[in-house]
């Protein structure tokens, strides 16, 4: 059943996204700065797709602009009756906001010192850790089989939830190739969240009103993040995005499969990027161009025309996890599991078949002047 939202709650939420969008537009351009002046930049590189060095660490706009905004709509609205309904604690609270700075923090270091993967993964512990010590945890998932759901309880539910924070920030970290496409993809999720918030079984204006402020600043960095870019979200952006998406889609009731579905684009290519390079003998985490946004951009579409192509994949999965029940939301899931996989396995044989009539062509001997080429 679809539920009506209050008037007073709409305007608020309203106001929650307008404000961080505002904060996080006028901010971006203060974190470019301090970028440049400290020689935070993203050089460009075979795998790189910009020709000049840009800026990175703009996740600390993000992430300052939603703390704040988030931050301070709780305090003055938590107690009252916009958010009757709430049901966070405040060591919840406190593992999202806190936790999403401290992955601001630490992806910072890596944007500053260009840490090696490993270095990375150990960030990316620390704040699961972090989270499940302040009680996150994932105790139920739905029931693929059946009405019902399936009780994690224990350890079982702790290394779910330490899994799902990992993934989910090794997703976003995957997919963050392209101006504009990491942000665009956690905007796109955020929003949906907030819609299951209000018109699910059970409704959650707190948990929605976190969701668009997290869209908000997620918005006004956009301005600056789309092609061509001005400034990269870098490690500090994907650590605190993949977090922060994380724990919403688990303090949300039955968000989990929605985020699963929503952002089925990143977290399939993710699965398979590592499947390929695992069966090549590499290290999961060893860069190459065998993403989708990559295979795209060598099928010959615009840096532009690939990634509102994917915006356009993930709203129609978020269509789908708004339309379906938790264990429809899994099976579609599984169904773009297995056709993402196949589309990849195309487009990787078409790189490789133009890549060796490249080769071939390059090797052949050239005419001589005035003779016509074989077969015409």
């Amino acid at each position: 059943m679809v539920r009506t939202v209050d008037g007073g709650l709409l305007a608020v939420l309203v106001a929650v996204f307008a404000a961080a969008a505002l904060l996080s537009l006028l901010v971006t351009p203060l974190v470019r700065r301090l970028a440049r002046r400290f020689d935070v930049v993203d050089q460009p590189g075979a795998r790189r797709v910009h020709s000049s060095p840009i800026p990175r660490g703009g996740g600390l706009a993000v992430a300052g602009s939603f703390i704040v905004v988030a931050g301070v709509t709780l305090a003055i609205a938590g107690d009252g009756a916009t958010f009757a309904t709430a049901a966070l604690s405040r060591q919840e609270v406190a593992a999202l906001l806190a936790g999403g700075a401290l992955g601001a923090v630490l992806g910072t270091i890596d944007d500053w010192f260009d840490l090696r993967a490993r270095w990375q993964l150990v960030g990316q512990l620390v704040l699961a850790v972090f989270a499940v010590s302040l009680g996150i945890t994932v105790d139920a998932l739905a029931n693929p089989f059946g009405p019902g759901v399936i009780e994690l309880g224990g350890l079982f539910g702790v290394g779910f939830t330490v899994v799902w924070i990992l993934g989910m920030v090794n997703s976003i970290n995957f997919i963050d190739g392209l101006d504009g496409l990491s942000s665009g993809i956690a905007l796109i999720a955020a929003v949906t969240l907030a819609i299951i918030s209000l018109t699910g079984p059970v409704v959650q204006p707190d948990i929605a009103m976190l969701c668009l402020a997290f869209a908000g600043a997620l918005a006004g960095f956009l301005r600056w993040n789309f092609h061509p870019a001005s400034i990269f979200v870098g490690t500090s952006g994907v650590m605190f995005m993949g977090y922060t998406l994380a724990l919403l889609s688990i303090l949300g009731t039955a968000k989990v499969a929605v985020a699963l579905l929503v952002l089925g684009v990143p977290i399939i290519d993710t699965f398979w990027i590592i499947v390929r390079r695992l069966a090549a003998g590499h290290s999961p985490f060893s860069p190459d161009r065998g993403h989708i946004h990559h295979r795209l951009l060598d099928l010959g579409l615009s840096h532009v025309q690939t990634v509102l192509l994917i915006y356009g994949l993930c709203v129609a999965l978020a269509i789908l996890s708004l339309v379906l029940s938790g264990s429809g939301q899994l099976y579609a899931f599984l169904g773009a599991l297995v056709v993402f996989g196949l589309v990849l396995l195309l487009l990787e044989r078409s790189a490789d078949k133009g890549e060796e009539t490249a080769e071939t062509r390059a090797g052949e001997p050239e005419a001589p002047a005035g003779s016509w080429p074989e077969g015409q």
